[in-house]
């Protein structure tokens, strides 16, 4: 069997696996805006807020990738009795097929990394946590309560952030209790003392961690290697996962060594790639992949998820056909799912680009839909289209209607230069999509009014704009079938 086919054989399977999480959970806030002038009170800048976003981070976005895998999650973590932690509970509650575990603690500060971001430049981080270790009596409930669950769970991830969750005394007695259930142990590692993970199956430092974890130099093959058979036989760990950046990942067990070269042809964001690499490796040894098949779906995961801005996700999809074409998705596929459209969108506009939206048919792309897709281009720095899908236009025009059926018509709208996306919509009209995509420009044709067209009051409500293109009068896809069949 080829490399290919074992690893979508192995996506097929996530969705029966269940993976228990132990770890720190954060809210990622990115506070988008601009910086036009100098501060008349000090020699700082001024940054004028145009948009924020939360996100689930740490333990939380393994979670949410875990669920974007399609394998299902129970996540135990800690947060305050504040305002931030009641955010977190209910972002978590939303999280399709996985459950979250709670324990409030007062007087404990629900971590917050805030990122201020203009022009597509990350200007400043504010971090606001407390570092203080849970109590003994929020370490008995998880145990009991990760005992009970690794019955039916097939794996166990601890994403330590050394926040104060994943203590040493408690790690230690997850790792014994998930080896007395048979099941794998995967962590997501911090700070210097690997000792505190003896047992675990695999361990996943990035090439930072480490150099630090051992004092050891990591920069060529050789070096990492050394490093992690080092962490290995000092640590008791059975296998270690470095992720290298642009050099790709390397795998170490006992008797084996694996190099998997990067898998992304361009690199967006780096943050939460460390999740996506855990939560992974872990569904896939929780769907019975073996420790090399799992690395090297982790490798193209991370491939994927580093072309997307701020702490994402990668989908199924996305990795089969990152496998199959031998690399990363990239530009010049434009064909997205809708979830994958509005993550790209979320980046281009951290990037500080304005992103607009027009929606159609397009059977029998004709000159006039050339001149529409140019106008909406032009108010705009990218460009999303959105499709109908065959059974939407037999609905709107008849059961004689698409001519060409929705992977064609895609195709040809991919193949224009003034079309960055593509996203097929199977409702009558693309409201949802746009409230999904949120653009900051809707272009329709001048056959409607502002008034007519479909999201308008959607778009001015959070500050966009809505331009009605001028029409190339002549032509008509309804025109040219009537004289075809003639």
């Amino acid at each position: 069997m080829t490399q290919s086919a074992s690893l979508s054989s192995i996506v097929d399977r996530l969705m029966t696996a269940k993976v228990a999480v132990v770890g720190d959970v954060m809210l990622d806030r990115f506070v988008e805006g601009s910086v036009e002038r100098i501060s008349p009170e000090a020699p700082i800048p001024v940054f004028t807020v145009r948009r924020e976003e939360s996100m689930l981070g740490a333990a939380g976005n393994v979670l949410r990738n875990l669920s974007a895998l399609g394998a299902s999650g129970n996540l135990w973590a800690a947060i305050g009795d504040d305002a931030p932690g009641a955010e977190v509970a209910g972002m978590l509650a939303t999280v399709a097929n996985c459950d979250a575990s709670l324990q409030t603690i007062d007087g404990r500060q629900t971590a917050i990394k805030t990122r201020y971001i203009a022009s597509g430049q990350q200007m400043m981080r504010a971090d606001r946590e407390t570092i203080e270790d849970i109590p003994q009596e929020c370490q008995d409930a998880i145990v009991a309560a990760v005992e009970a669950q690794l019955s039916t769970a097939r794996a166990l991830l601890l994403s330590d952030y050394g926040k104060g969750v994943l203590v040493e005394g408690l790690v230690g007695r997850l790792i014994q209790v998930a080896r007395e259930k048979a099941c794998p142990v995967v962590v997501d590692p911090k700070g210097t003392e690997y000792g505190r993970y003896r047992g675990a199956d695999v361990v996943t430092p990035n090439r930072q961690e480490l150099a630090m974890a051992t004092n050891m130099p990591v920069g060529d093959d050789d070096e990492t290697v050394a490093a992690c058979r080092h962490l290995i036989q000092s640590a008791g760990i059975s296998a270690v996962l470095a992720t290298r950046s642009e050099r790709g990942m390397t795998l170490v067990s006992q008797d084996a060594v694996h190099h998997l070269p990067a898998r992304a042809r361009e690199v967006f964001d780096v943050s939460g790639a460390g999740d996506t690499v855990a939560a992974t490796t872990a569904a896939a040894l929780a769907a019975d992949a073996a420790l090399p098949d799992a690395a090297r779906l982790a490798n193209t995961a991370a491939g994927v998820v580093v072309g997307k801005v701020g702490t994402a996700v990668v989908y199924p999809e996305e990795i089969v056909a990152a496998e199959r074409e031998g690399a990363l998705m990239d530009a010049d596929a434009k064909v997205l799912p809708g979830a994958t459209a509005a993550e790209r969108v979320t980046g281009w506009r951290r990037q500080g680009r304005r992103v607009g939206f027009t929606n159609g048919c397009f059977d029998l792309l004709h000159p006039g839909h050339i001149s529409l897709l140019r106008q909406a281009r032009r108010s705009c720095d990218q460009l999303v289209v959105g499709l109908n899908s065959d059974a939407s236009v037999k609905r709107l025009k008849g059961d004689d209607r698409p001519v060409q059926n929705e992977t064609s018509r895609a195709a040809v709208l991919a193949s224009l230069a003034d079309v960055d996306a593509v996203v097929v919509f199977e409702e009558d009209t693309p409201i949802d999509l746009i409230r999904a995509l949120k653009p900051d420009v809707l272009v329709k044709g001048a056959d409607y009014t502002v008034d007519e067209v479909v999201g308008a009051e959607d778009v001015k409500s959070w500050g966009g704009e809505v331009v009605l293109a001028e029409l190339l009068d002549g032509h008509s896809t309804t025109e040219t079938i009537r004289r075809l069949g003639k």
